[in-house]
């Protein structure tokens, strides 16, 4: 994969995850409002049928939006996700360019509420949306 094959705007994505790590490269790219997260689609994110699997989808959505209510938050909290929604309305091949757009509705001190839409080369694929719990970092000890 070249840097001509990734959207401008997005760089590596820095936030690693052990489950995220067989996926990778993943990238980001940040907005005031969101972090929008994005892949090169390849063979290891696909079902028996060779098409996006569900569950790289809804994780991906999951990721996208807590770090969105995390970025809008200014990071002092960490979230946990609570509840996790995702309709799957098209599908996606191997070769596009996937892209978790993440909007936060609404945060508070205890919750945050986020939506987001999942497209493959700009169409959109799957809509999701998700309540986080927040809770404060702790200190290092």
């Amino acid at each position: 994969m070249t840097a001509s094959d990734i959207p401008q705007g997005f760089e590596p994505h820095t936030r690693k995850s052990p489950l995220t790590d067989p996926w990778e490269p993943l990238y980001s790219k940040k907005t005031d409002k969101a972090i929008i997260i994005g892949l090169r689609l390849a063979k290891p994110h696909t079902n028996g049928r060779g098409l996006i699997h569900g569950g790289l989808i809804a994780a991906l959505a999951d990721n996208g939006m807590g770090h969105s209510c995390a970025h809008v938050m200014g990071g002092v909290s960490s979230l946990v996700t609570i509840g996790l929604a995702v309709d799957f309305v098209g599908t996606a091949e191997v070769g596009q360019w996937l892209a978790v757009e993440s909007e936060v509705v609404k945060t508070g001190r205890t919750i945050c509420f986020a939506q987001s839409l999942i497209k493959a080369d700009d169409v959109v694929i799957a809509r999701a949306n998700a309540t986080f719990r927040v809770v404060p970092k702790k200190e290092p000890v």
